[in-house]
């Protein structure tokens, strides 16, 4: 085993001065590659240069090769070190490994998880239970990388691929494999190959996932919750499990388009009060760098709700969303109801007609609940 430089080349983004890096599916791959060009040849490839999806020829330095000695070895093992570049990923820095071992004719590509990849146990994903969290995307980038290196050097292409990831059990308790049923470590991962910074569709996908997991575990009932004091909140409330809770973050319009193609009976979103009043105010993406609690719009729901002139003028200047809560429940206001209320009604205009009942509650940062949303009114006829 030898130790080589770490890291594959990545590319600045236009406009954004920041790295994109390259997922765990397309540091497999390169590693694949490596690996079996070192089976047929003896000689590790280093850099590897690969082929993504959409074109892109990325190379990666070796962070480790394995051969064992004689003239005819039967696998070989290559790892690369993945870069995510500026984007705040929990595997950047994982060593990802590809240990290929020959297979007679005829028997295809296998893949297998190897120490730190996780195995599927529930219902709902892209993989069937039992099988290696190997998403498809890598599976055919490594398939087609395999069969090229096969054409190229005379080999038969029937392989069996296993892919680890060193610490990968660790550092898949911070992501929601767990929940999702995906035991034992982490998933290879990857539509593109490319890691764009701050893009977010990482979570994104793991709250449709969660979705397709809570539906074939036949729960009619989820909750899309901003944090850990929600998904409390709910299920002290209604008892739901944890299949069932959707770690929604600042991506509410993910989650209602998401169940508005993929129903489900009930759903309750429930967050803190400000993040909420976004929602209310017609906001999906909830994150404070790209939408803002408006406080004169709070003003505008809180006179609906019974403030005076003297009142909304001061939740108009309050400092923050949580201030003008406060003011509202001092004078008797219910301004967390109005919000919930006027965020239920948003979501359902963002399901268009789709069969879901919807409620939200509204908390404080202390998981006090300070505001729930009213039965929607039936139309006027």
């Amino acid at each position: 085993m030898t130790e080589k430089a770490t890291g594959g080349r990545t590319a600045q983004l236009k406009h954004t001065g920041l790295r994109s890096g390259w997922t765990t599916g397309a540091c497999a791959t390169a590693a694949t590659t490596a690996a079996y060009t070192a089976l047929l040849t003896g000689d590790f490839p280093d850099p590897v240069t690969i082929t993504l999806p959409r074109g892109q020829t990325p190379a990666f330095a070796l962070a480790r090769e394995e051969l064992p000695p004689g003239p005819s070895p039967d696998h070989a093992m290559a790892a690369v070190v993945k870069d995510a570049g500026d984007d705040p990923d929990v595997t950047h820095g994982a060593l990802v490994r590809s240990t290929v071992r020959l297979l007679p004719p005829g028997s295809g590509v296998v893949f297998r998880a190897g120490p730190g990849v996780g195995t599927v146990t529930r219902p709902g994903l892209p993989l069937e239970v039992g099988e290696p969290a190997i998403n498809p995307v890598p599976r055919r980038l490594m398939r087609s990388h395999v069969a090229e290196v096969a054409a190229r050097h005379g080999g038969t292409g029937d392989v069996e691929i296993t892919i680890s990831v060193d610490h990968g059990e660790e550092i898949a308790r911070s992501t929601w494999n767990p929940r999702l049923g995906i035991l034992g470590g982490l998933s290879i991962l990857g539509t593109t190959g490319i890691v764009v910074p701050y893009s977010c569709s990482a979570w994104i996908d793991s709250i449709r996932r969660g979705v397709d997991v809570a539906r074939a575990a036949g729960r009619t009932h989820v909750a899309g919750c901003t944090g850990s004091t929600s998904e409390k909140t709910v299920v002290a409330e209604h008892g739901l499990p944890e299949d069932a809770l959707l770690d929604m973050g600042d991506f509410a319009g993910a989650v209602l388009k998401y169940i508005r193609r993929h129903p489900v009976d009930r759903l309750t979103i429930c967050g803190g009060f400000a993040k909420l009043s976004k929602l209310a105010a017609g906001h999906l993406d909830l994150h404070s760098a790209r939408s803002q609690v408006d406080k004169a719009f709070l003003a505008r729901l809180a006179t609906e709700a019974g403030a005076d002139e003297t009142l909304a003028a001061q939740v108009t200047e309050a400092n923050t969303g949580l201030a003008a809560l406060q003011l509202c429940q001092a004078q008797g206001v219910h301004l967390g109801d109005a919000v919930a209320t006027r965020a239920r009604d948003e979501a359902l205009a963002v399901l268009r007609g789709a069969p879901v009942k919807v409620d939200v509650i509204c908390v404080d940062r202390a998981g006090t609940v300070v505001g729930r949303s009213e039965e929607p009114r039936p139309p006027i006829a």
